[in-house]
């Protein structure tokens, strides 16, 4: 154990002393901060859209207007200037708008009472629909009046009318009371969708370094070095170790500046917090099931991994193999929506017990949460899976980690799997 623990620093300090560690470490929270910061500076720093109407209504503009100067910081009415029905208003405005004088303008129809025939609206920026939805609900407030004054109806009777029935989505605890549902339930109840992400890129990180490393050593002869003082299960152990302490790191590193980021960064810009993520954090389903289901998860993948580092002597042999790993990573992407809706569903069930899949697919359904009995169950599957994985790769390791030239067929592989402790099966066809 000592010699497989200091292989393990020796991995992790080599890594941790990198600048590329460093900089992925900082790379997401300045990322975080920047797609926070940005978005406010830019609505701070934006421009009121000057904008005008021609109203043939002869009343809409004026019943509106008392409600323009509320916006006033950020759409400016312009006075057109000319007779509304006059076809040179139109040739003006569109010079306009073209000289990037206006923003866009409004055509207000004679009759909008009885339609919107004859209403339009022109600018050179149809994407930027702030303006058209602004004014459009205004004008349409008080459409709406005038058409409930005419036909003489109430304008609460109209309202009751219209008002839809909504059902208050309330929670049923594990004792059997109904509790309200407050923002922080809907966040926990899609937070593992957050934390299947960070699960995956930092399981398919950690085991792509893995690889990598074991490849680089291997072409530059250092293994033969390494394995001069350690076996080669010594190395193997000390490897997926140091690396799994370098992932666990940089997890670790993550969660701390985005809690951080997100409680501070918020209010100092004058923006408002209303969602607490500390409170994922502190939930022991969620910390346990992350934390449990990280380790198994990288465990099952290092083995695999470090086997295929071992056969190979180029990064380019290594990225051929790692592709159908990369589908097993790859799959429970897909299948997170569906199974964050229905986390206790068939889908979720039958994906928890296919080994490969449970890290990510139990994590998901934390905020179902599964029975006891599959947290467990998964939890021994795992556990096999990993021991078997682990039995497998450190066969191949302590061959191919000497081999050269071609790279091994799969036949050979599994040869080597099948010899016995002590022999070395080693035959090209």
């Amino acid at each position: 154990m000592r010699r497989i623990w200091l292989v393990a620093q020796r991995e992790y300090l080599e890594n941790v002393r990198t600048k590329s560690f460093w900089i992925g470490i900082f790379l997401l929270p300045v990322i975080l901060v920047l797609s926070i910061v940005v978005p406010v500076l830019m609505e701070k720093t934006r421009k009121p859209r000057h904008f005008a109407v021609l109203d043939r209504s002869g009343w809409v503009l004026d019943a509106v207007r008392p409600q323009l100067a509320q916006a006033a910081g950020r759409f400016v009415l312009e006075a057109p200037e000319a007779d509304p029905n006059d076809p040179a208003a139109e040739e003006r405005l569109n010079r306009m708008v073209r000289d990037e004088e206006l923003f866009g303008y409004f055509i207000v129809g004679s009759d909008p009472v009885e339609g919107s025939a004859g209403s339009q609206y022109l600018s050179r920026n149809l994407t930027d629909t702030d303006l058209t939805d602004w004014f459009g609900e205004l004008v349409s407030g008080e459409v709406r009046a005038r058409r409930l004054e005419r036909e003489r109806i109430d304008p609460r009777l109209a309202e009751w009318i219209q008002s839809p029935i909504r059902f208050e989505a309330r929670k049923v605890t594990v004792t059997g009371e109904a509790e309200e549902v407050s923002a922080q339930d809907r966040l926990r109840q899609w937070a593992p969708v957050g934390f299947v992400y960070l699960l995956f890129f930092v399981v398919f990180t950690a085991a792509q370094m893995l690889v990598t490393n074991t490849v680089e050593e291997k072409s530059n002869r250092i293994i033969e070095v390494l394995l001069s003082s350690v076996s080669p299960i010594e190395l193997m152990g000390g490897k997926i170790l140091g690396i799994a302490m370098t992932g666990f790191t940089t997890i670790v590193a993550w969660i701390a500046s985005f809690l951080l980021i997100t409680r501070y960064v918020p209010p100092m810009l004058g923006a408002p917090m209303t969602l607490d993520f500390s409170v994922i954090t502190r939930d022991p389903v969620y910390l346990t099931s992350f934390v449990a289901y990280f380790i198994l998860g990288y465990l099952l993948f290092a083995a695999l991994l470090v086997g295929i580092g071992a056969v190979c002597n180029t990064l380019r042999e290594a990225q051929n193999l790692m592709g159908p790993i990369t589908i097993l990573l790859i799959i429970p992407l897909f299948a997170m929506v569906p199974v964050g809706k229905d986390p206790n569903g068939m889908l979720a069930k039958v994906l928890s017990f296919i080994p490969p899949f449970t890290p990510f697919v139990m994590m998901n359904r934390a905020a179902g949460p599964p029975a006891l009995w599959e947290y467990v169950a998964t939890t021994a599957l795992l556990l096999v899976s990993i021991l078997v994985a682990l039995w497998a790769a450190a066969k191949v390791f302590r061959i191919g980690v000497l081999l050269t030239g071609k790279p091994p067929k799969m036949s050979e592989i599994l040869r080597w799997i099948r010899a016995p402790v002590g022999t070395v099966a080693v035959r090209r066809d």
